[in-house]
């Protein structure tokens, strides 16, 4: 049984890195691993960047490529020299969204601790089929998701004795949303989705989106070509290379099934045979699948967020699950997409 406070998972977390890496040299102890240390300046930036539609990736409060990446699109939307960096003109136009703090105070409830959890996935997807969901390991993998973040994160930003359980308070990165009024035309599974999820009722109209081999982003774009919103991506990869046109987005598969046909991956095992799997955020394509006009291609979530940009996709446009999520709810069906190298 999972046991419910940051300590145990504290531990957990250690170990799996200590863990990494078969046929190297025996690992540290898991005590020997180095605590996350989080800035709070960075974690400030990537909450701001994250509420007006700039994906940062996950909220860590660590720098890297998909905290540039956020940037560069915030100071094009805002007209700022493209550094990339929380220049001095950069933080003054960040400035007035100061409000947004870096980190909020979230009370357990019952919904936000509920299951059903299905520890460690197998890797073989016969064996995912027949799983009832494909859904989140524990608690804590969970409550990072919700809140754009990492297990390690939550558990640097709180005490070893705090406890998981329901009515007590944790720190969390302050992704709440301004509003939960999701449309009523969706149906009650997807808008559960986005509420457990954060994702803001409020977005942005696309007119266009285009996905950008060089930059690793997808960039929505409103009907006079401006950046409304941005979200680090992967996309290809050297046997699946992203696919460059221009094509359309047919429509949005909420908490999809995924249909695996080893025909289409170059990396299937010998003897795969075709899978249903169940839907779940640890699915393959995670939370949504946008439909491509381009035949077997679409834009999904992910259950790995932390290597969105960092690894390669079987030709598909990979996001966050948040962030795929935010996306489904700009675009409407016969959306343009553009790939450009």
């Amino acid at each position: 049984m999972f046991k419910r406070s940051f300590a145990a998972a504290a531990a957990l977390v250690a170990l799996a890195g200590a863990t990494e890496g078969r046929g190297q040299a025996p690992a540290a102890p898991a005590s020997a691993a180095k605590p996350t240390t989080i800035d709070r300046s960075i974690l400030h930036v990537q909450v701001i960047l994250d509420s007006l539609g700039f994906g940062p990736g996950v909220l860590d409060g660590k720098g890297g490529q998909s905290l540039t990446a956020a940037l560069k699109g915030f100071q094009e939307a805002k007209g700022l020299p493209i550094t990339g960096k929380p220049d001095q003109r950069t933080l003054q136009a960040l400035y007035p969204y100061r409000a947004k703090r870096p980190t909020a105070r979230f009370v357990l409830t019952q919904e936000a601790l509920a299951g059903p959890f299905v520890g460690p996935l197998p890797k073989d997807y016969a064996k995912q089929a027949q799983l009832p969901t494909l859904g989140y390991a524990d608690p804590m993998e969970k409550l990072a998701e919700m809140f754009h973040t990492t297990k390690a994160t939550l558990i640097a930003l709180n005490s070893p004795d705090t406890r998981l359980k329901v009515g007590n308070a944790i720190v969390v990165p302050n992704d709440l949303p301004a509003s939960r009024n999701y449309d009523p035309k969706l149906p009650d599974h997807w808008r559960a989705t986005l509420n457990m999820l954060n994702v803001d009722a409020n977005q942005p109209v696309a007119d266009h989106i285009v996905v950008d081999k060089s930059d690793g982003v997808l960039r929505v774009l409103d009907a006079q070509d401006k950046l409304i919103a941005q979200f680090s991506a992967t996309m290809g990869s050297s046997h699946d290379p992203l696919p460059l046109g221009t094509w359309k987005i047919y429509g949005a598969d909420y908490n999809p099934k995924f249909h695996y046909n080893p025909a289409l991956f170059w990396d299937a095992k010998k003897g795969d045979k075709k899978e249903m799997l169940p839907a779940g955020p640890n699915g393959p394509v995670g939370v949504v699948w946008l439909d491509l006009s381009k035949e077997h291609y679409g834009i999904h979530g992910t259950p790995n967020p932390e290597l969105i940009g960092r690894t390669e996709s079987h030709g598909c446009i990979r996001l966050t699950n948040w962030d795929a999520a935010r996306l489904a709810q700009m675009i409407k069906p016969g959306t343009k997409a553009v790939f450009q190298a």
